[in-house]
């Protein structure tokens, strides 16, 4: 029995040339490593917080290779007001942590410092 996939083969010249897929799928082949305890922070992530003076969220946000565009988005929210978040000049609420670990694909306990 073959399983739909969603994933399509484009052909050129009849050989193949592209390949389709979704972009769920897609997200988890080009995003790095990320642990899967809900609670570890990868190296890279944390030397960012302290060699460039990011906040976690961004750091993790360009670990991830996201834009701030692509995160307010997923968050419905303006990339400015997701600028502030990131500056980390206020203490965000519970709702806020929990969209924002939603639109990264992060557990809460790996964006709390």
């Amino acid at each position: 029995m073959i399983a739909h996939t969603d994933i399509q083969i484009i052909k050129q010249n009849g050989h193949p040339a592209f390949v389709v897929i979704p972009y769920d799928e897609y997200v988890k082949i080009r995003r790095p490593f990320i642990p899967d305890d809900g609670e570890s922070v990868p190296h890279e992530v944390v030397g960012m917080t302290i060699k460039n003076g990011y906040s976690l969220i961004r750091a993790w946000r360009e670990y991830l290779g996201m834009t701030q565009s692509e995160v307010a988005s997923r968050m419905n929210i303006t990339q400015s007001a997701l600028s502030q978040i990131e500056s980390g000049e206020k203490k965000l609420r519970k709702k806020t942590i929990e969209k924002l670990a939603g639109a990264l694909g992060l557990s809460i306990g790996q964006l709390q410092e």
